[in-house]
């Protein structure tokens, strides 16, 4: 097999020394010969010395991602083991009892840069941020199928804009589709954390469950007992069953689309608990909690998941300044003592910028908050130090003073 040997410049050296994976456009990219998407190239600096083996992706401005830091092939044999170093890290150190809903491969995290693995159940639903491995598929189903045994294997593309696709898309058809094996049912039931929620692989840029907040839901299960929980963006309401299957005494769903309160309040009757119990409000969510402060409602616990961005009617809503509003307004609502657990999964919102909105909504509130703790994605999410995208989702856990 003949590889090109790309040259990078002094910045990019720099950044792969570092253990950075990317390789990012600029002038001495743009002089590397033409190459077609998913073509294997050694990475060398200006003295010659091979820096790492990396994919090439010529049309986007990440033109290269590392998958080894020496020269290497891309083989059956060396893919399966990657794959297997992958399913070894979830048996040993991520917390799956009572779970067959996870993630099985992490892109970067797990030295497969671009190529995400979500196991559901018997199906896997394999989700590309780039198109470098389209040219290795047969490959890649192949030692997927060894290494996991699915009964089907799902695809679907995740590019970058995906507000925008989601908008254009809605009315589109299937987003998932079935690339190899036999189907998954329409609704499949999966299982996270003891309890079973429904799934659709095909519809949509999500699944109906967040495979990434199982660790936060399990929190959450063990403080939601005897309480009063608000659940805002509450999406297919995995937190809201979360909660009300660990006792807490009343739940308040709110979602903006009655398609997903109607999966949330599905989800409820799944896991043999009654949405009559619970409260399901379909509408903005600032409004909604204008209305709640009128009639006076009190909650011990108010969850806040917000995308990074979403529109209706009447709000358009960023992390940046939205989260601050959401906070003033969440915290007159909430008990002396209550707590308040945010969620963030907007990759360019560091943690402390984070705290900064959370900071600004508690002072435009006039409360207090102590922050007990900072969680994020679970075990099965790994990524290397060297990558700090990898760590995007921030969960905040705090307390209202009295």
């Amino acid at each position: 097999m003949k590889f090109q040997k790309l040259m990078v410049g002094p910045e990019t050296v720099r950044m792969l020394q570092l253990g950075h994976p990317w390789v990012l456009a600029d002038a001495y990219t743009r002089r590397w010969p033409r190459g077609k998407v998913g073509d294997l190239a050694f990475l060398v600096s200006e003295s010659g010395e091979v820096l790492a083996t990396a994919l090439r992706d010529p049309e986007s401005r990440t033109v290269a991602r590392v998958l080894a830091w020496e020269p290497m092939e891309l083989t059956a044999a060396w893919l399966k083991d990657r794959l297997i170093a992958a399913r070894h890290l979830r048996l040993r150190h991520a917390q799956l009892d009572g779970t067959d809903a996870f993630r099985c491969v992490n892109a970067e995290g797990d030295g497969l840069p671009g190529l995400v693995v979500d196991r559901y159940s018997d199906y896997l639903l394999l989700q590309f941020y780039c198109d470098i491995w389209q040219p290795h598929m047969p490959m890649l189903l192949k030692v997927l199928n060894q290494v996991f045994r699915p009964q089907g294997i799902y695809g679907k593309e995740r590019p970058q804009n995906t507000r925008v696709l989601e908008s254009q898309w809605k009315d589109r058809g299937d987003l998932g589709q079935l690339i190899d094996g036999s189907a998954a049912p329409t609704q499949l039931v999966v299982e996270e954390n003891g309890l079973q929620y429904l799934v659709n692989l095909k519809e949509g840029l999500h699944t109906g469950l967040f495979l990434d907040q199982r660790v936060n839901r399990r929190d959450l299960m063990a403080r939601a007992e005897g309480k009063t929980v608000l659940n805002l963006f509450s999406y297919t309401g995995a937190f809201s069953v979360a909660a009300a299957a660990a006792g807490a005494k009343r739940v308040t769903s709110v979602d903006v689309s009655p398609h997903y309160m109607n999966w949330a309040k599905d989800n409820f009757g799944l896991n043999r608990l009654n949405p009559k119990k619970h409260d399901f409000l379909v509408g903005d969510a600032f409004k909604i909690l204008e209305d709640l402060a009128r009639e006076n409602r009190r909650f011990d616990i108010v969850l806040m998941d917000p995308p990074a961005f979403s529109t209706t009617k009447k709000n358009r809503f960023s992390t940046k300044g939205g989260t601050a509003r959401l906070v003033e307004q969440v915290l007159p609502l909430m008990e002396p003592g209550g707590l308040l657990m945010a969620s963030c999964n907007h990759q360019k919102v560091s943690e402390p910028d984070y705290q900064k909105e959370l900071r600004r909504g508690m002072l435009q509130a006039g409360s207090t908050l102590r922050l007990i703790r900072q969680g994020g994605q679970g075990e099965d999410f790994p990524y290397p130090p060297t990558f700090s995208e990898g760590r995007y989702l921030k969960f905040a856990v705090s307390v209202k003073e009295a």
